[in-house]
């Protein structure tokens, strides 16, 4: 399986930047995103932050 170019870290921010008001097009445009891959982000991580996803991580060690 192919490895994420991008960190959980920074697929939030993304997701942040796209829940303050930025449209999708724009933003997928800006971090060379396909609108489907962001889509498929966003139902994984939509509802986390950073320090969620930290804790996961941990767990899962």
């Amino acid at each position: 399986m192919r490895k994420s170019r991008f960190t959980e870290t920074q697929i939030i921010r993304v997701i942040k930047e796209r829940e303050a008001g930025v449209p999708t097009a724009d933003v997928c445009r800006r971090h060379c995103l396909c609108p489907a891959t962001f889509y498929m982000l966003m139902t994984k991580y939509d509802c986390m932050d950073v320090s969620d996803v930290h804790r996961l991580k941990y767990l899962k060690d």
